[in-house]
């Protein structure tokens, strides 16, 4: 089933001089201008391609990839303010409004704006910076340490408010993180547990053996990257630990105590050393 804003698979149809038509079924033939049309391309071949309006509102493909498609959240830059709303670079010729109604304060050009992506009433692809519109409508069904995305919305006294897999909302609390982060920043994150009003509790460090072992792995490679030592211990602040790693000192201390455990290194009191 076909859908505006976002990636469809659709067969080659017929082959123009300015480009090709793909079959978009009950939606009619859809064209490709030429210049997105990959070297070698026949009829009958499959392409995978991004549906929107260009600036006449006809349907139109490509084969670019914008910087989100509906269903998504993102941080954008607006490129415009007009009358009728702001526009924003989305990485395609025709830019993104988001309608004045849907500014939760006037967007102004040249700042960066964090958005949802929908199809609105007029069935036009628009964005949004009012997320609670959007986010946290589904239940979320994870099981505690599950990897998902997330997105950083807003910076609160507990921690930072972010949008997980661009439908739920979630919070990293202050002591999960180990370095500022901005709004926008995009990363990957751990189920701690899901709330009674929906959201949910995220780490930042992966709980467990695994994660461990990837930081062991950091950790002797820096070793020998330095020389075979490095200016941290188990003494170390937090904040040197971060800084260094981008992980919690409870993380750091097991990482080393299972190297050292293994003989591979040695702590001292103001470092650690290769054996």
């Amino acid at each position: 089933m076909l859908a505006l804003g976002t990636l469809n698979r659709l067969t080659v149809k017929k082959l123009v001089d300015f480009g090709l038509y793909l079959d978009g079924l009950s939606w009619g033939d859809i064209l490709l201008p030429k210049r997105y049309v990959p070297t070698g391309t026949a009829v009958g071949d499959e392409l995978e391609v991004f549906l929107y309006l260009d600036s006449e509102d006809q349907l139109i493909a490509t084969t670019e990839t914008p910087l989100v498609r509906v269903g998504q959240v993102a941080q954008l830059k607006v490129v415009a303010s007009t009358k009728v709303g702001a526009f924003l670079n989305w990485g395609l010729k025709k830019d993104l409004l988001v309608p004045f109604s849907e500014q939760n304060l006037p967007l102004q050009t040249d700042k960066w704006a964090l958005v949802y992506c929908y199809v609105d009433r007029s069935n036009r692809i628009v964005a949004s910076t009012k997320l609670d519109k959007f986010i946290g409508k589904e239940p979320a069904r994870y099981q505690a340490g599950q990897a998902v995305s997330f997105i950083v919305a807003a910076r609160t006294d507990l921690g930072y408010k972010v949008v997980v897999d661009h439908q739920h909302w979630g919070l990293l609390y202050n002591n999960q993180v180990f370095k500022p982060l901005r709004i926008g920043y995009k990363g990957t994150a751990y189920v701690q547990k899901l709330r009674d009003d929906g959201k949910i509790d995220l780490l930042l460090d992966k709980p467990g053996y695994e994660k461990t072992q990837q930081l062991t792995d950091l950790i002797l490679a820096k070793l020998q990257k330095a020389g075979g030592t490095l200016p941290l211990s188990d003494k170390s602040s937090p904040e040197q630990i971060a800084a260094e790693f981008g992980v919690s000192k409870k993380v750091f201390k097991q990482a080393i105590g299972a190297l050292y455990k293994e003989g591979a290194i040695r702590i001292e009191a103001d470092q650690i050393a290769l054996t």
